[in-house]
């Protein structure tokens, strides 16, 4: 009796990405980040703690394969604390927030005892500052605007929404451009799918959407708009690559399967991650 033959591994293009699984799941949380900076911004907050929580996890899950076994608990409820400080408290609450949280969860691992306590401290404070802390510059963000309003009359709505759609432009940009030109590897060892011609189509498109969403939604400077658009597309592919060099050195594909045709939630948030403090950090002095 013959034996039938594995399915074949379907492809996904030179993208490496389900589009059409990718696209539906995109819209979905869009959407929802969308109901929630227009009509109640506690709700975005939720949004972004839970976000932090499932992050915090899905690291946990990856570091795993290289014997690093971070402590869920105080990272979590440390990462949820920090969010909610800096958005009700402003930058200097947050500075103090994760010293505690990272001393708190070395505390915690004082528990296990002696093997393995550097090594599980260390990517403890890595995540604290990889995910919560960097993640609640949103948070600072957001509050700009007060906390009680909404709409994109809100100047703290209106720079999420700038922040978020400049750092889709950049991963959109980049994706057609490495698609439709990228012949020339930018860091062929880490990500080989990453050309060149993708960072160009990447911070064209970034310096595009910058100037149209400082002038016409933030009422800024063109100028600011040019500086945001450089900043999100060089700090989104350099996020993107660190996310890589981190899979690559635990073994790993994706983080987890949470999000249907992207993968894990944290290989969605490296470009979000690593763009957020200097887009926060130009506006709040430039057009706030």
């Amino acid at each position: 009796m013959s034996q039938s033959s594995p399915a074949p591994a379907k492809d996904h293009g030179r993208a490496g990405r389900d589009l059409k699984a990718a696209i539906g799941s995109a819209g979905v949380l869009l959407g929802a980040i969308a109901l929630s900076l227009l009509f109640w911004k506690p709700a975005f907050m939720a949004i972004v703690a839970i976000a932090v929580v499932v992050a915090i996890w899905e690291l946990h899950k990856g570091l795993q394969a290289q014997d690093i076994d971070l402590p869920e608990q105080p990272l979590m409820v440390g990462g949820v604390v920090m969010v909610v400080v800096a958005y009700f408290y402003g930058a200097p609450a947050l500075v103090t927030a994760t010293a505690v949280a990272a001393l708190v969860t070395m505390l915690w691992l004082l528990r296990r005892g002696i093997d393995g306590y550097v090594k599980n401290a260390t990517a403890s404070v890595f995540t604290i500052i990889y995910v919560p802390f960097l993640g609640a510059f949103v948070a600072l963000l957001l509050a700009e605007g007060g906390h009680t309003g909404a709409g994109l009359d809100d100047k703290g709505v209106a720079g999420v929404i700038t922040f978020i759609l400049v750092t889709i432009a950049s991963d959109t940009g980049g994706y057609a451009a490495g698609v439709l030109f990228g012949k020339h590897p930018m860091a062929p060892v880490i990500s080989p799918k990453k050309s060149w011609e993708g960072f160009a189509g990447s911070v064209l498109a970034t310096v595009g959407a910058g100037v149209v969403l400082v002038v016409f939604l933030l009422d800024g400077d063109w100028w600011v708009g040019v500086a945001l658009g450089l900043i999100a597309g060089v700090m989104a592919t350099l996020g993107d690559l660190c996310e890589s060099v981190i899979k690559r050195d635990l073994g790993i594909k994706d983080m987890s399967q949470v999000i249907p045709g992207h993968g894990g939630l944290m290989d969605r948030l490296d470009s979000l991650l690593a763009t957020i403090a200097p887009i926060w950090l130009l506006l709040h002095y430039a057009v706030f």
